[in-house]
């Protein structure tokens, strides 16, 4: 583009247009939002069934002030375009069967597969709206259940190591002698060591930060049953990673 000041003017409009009259503009004239034949309802529900294929995903997400909205998607899109086959806000069962049973019979008994967590009622919603459909239960939620257990035993030494704080330093008072909790090579007092060692539960060793490798090192002997379930954890998590066939899978489970 030339030096010419009307084309530089114009140029530095172009750049300074305001957001909130551009999303209207692209609302009101742009778009065909007014005569979408879903605008009445899309507050409460969204229905594509053009979109539902042999393989869905349904699981359950908070898309804005905390409101919990249930959406069913073909797994064959990827995340890309046509993926949304219903958007349902709320998580009752009933709410989303409502919803579901619109799509006809015909093409819900297409459906192979529905992958899903392990909530009641989204398996109450799926027996019902797909009953030729097998239920798999996504690999992260199985996996998140072994973490947590481990998240609950570092929780549980945590209780008791302030407990042990809270009497010991009633102790100290008593005898009228200052406490002087015990602090590791790292700085960490028991109970902050146990507070800080959240993250480091959660990762597989290899990626450990060289502070969070020496904050084992100071948390596993002191807690060999931690230690115990967090390479159980791990061990379940590589199995969903490393195989590739569920008679081998269930041969390193039952290990």
């Amino acid at each position: 583009m030339d030096n010419n000041p009307i084309s530089c003017q114009l140029l530095g409009r172009l750049y300074t247009v305001d957001g909130k009259q551009l999303q209207a503009q692209y609302k009101d004239f742009l778009s065909d939002f007014h005569s979408w034949d879903q605008k009445e309802h899309a507050d409460e529900w969204m229905l594509f069934e053009k979109n539902i294929g042999p393989s869905l995903s349904i699981d359950e997400t908070a898309l804005s002030n905390g409101e919990l909205y249930t959406i069913v998607t073909n797994k064959e899109a990827k995340g890309g375009k046509k993926a949304i086959v219903a958007m349902v806000k709320g998580t009752q069962a009933e709410q989303i069967i409502k919803v579901i049973e619109r799509i006809p019979l015909r093409k819900r008994n297409k459906v192979k597969e529905v992958t899903m967590d392990m909530a009641a009622n989204m398996i109450k919603a799926i027996r019902r709206c797909f009953t030729n459909a097998s239920r798999v239960i996504d690999r992260f939620h199985v996996q998140k259940l072994a973490y947590d257990a481990v998240q609950e035993a570092r929780i549980k030494y945590r209780w008791e190591a302030l407990d042990q704080e809270t009497k010991a330093i009633e102790e100290a008072r008593t005898n009228k002698q200052p406490y002087q909790p015990e602090v590791f090579t790292n700085g960490d007092t028991l109970k902050q060591l146990l507070a800080r060692s959240r993250y480091l539960l959660f990762k597989h060793e290899s990626k450990w930060t060289a502070s969070q490798k020496e904050r084992a090192g100071l948390l596993f002997p002191r807690y060999p049953e931690l230690l115990k379930a967090y390479k159980l954890a791990m061990g379940l998590g590589n199995i969903f990673t490393i195989c590739k066939s569920k008679q081998v899978a269930f041969k390193r489970l039952a290990l």
